[in-house]
């Protein structure tokens, strides 16, 4: 084994913005963070968050722009 090789578990958490990242699994979640998925390898948890999160945007930007467009939307007499 390549001893610069990462053999460090991770899980994958997220926050109340939909914002996701990885965090080794033997530690305790940063404040506002959350379990989110499966735990792994670096490259498995990251994989997983590549299929997942597909909105780089945080998700408070995500609904104020839907209800901008809803607004921008007029109703059909």
């Amino acid at each position: 084994m390549d001893e610069d090789e990462d053999t460090t578990i991770y899980k994958i958490v997220a926050n109340d913005e939909e914002q996701y990242s990885i965090w080794p699994a033997d530690r305790e979640n940063p404040p506002g963070w959350y379990d989110r998925g499966p735990t792994g390898r670096k490259q498995e948890c990251l994989d997983y968050i590549k299929t997942v999160w597909t909105d780089m945007r945080p998700l408070s930007l995500r609904r104020k722009m839907e209800a901008q467009a809803d607004a921008r939307i007029e109703p059909t007499p």
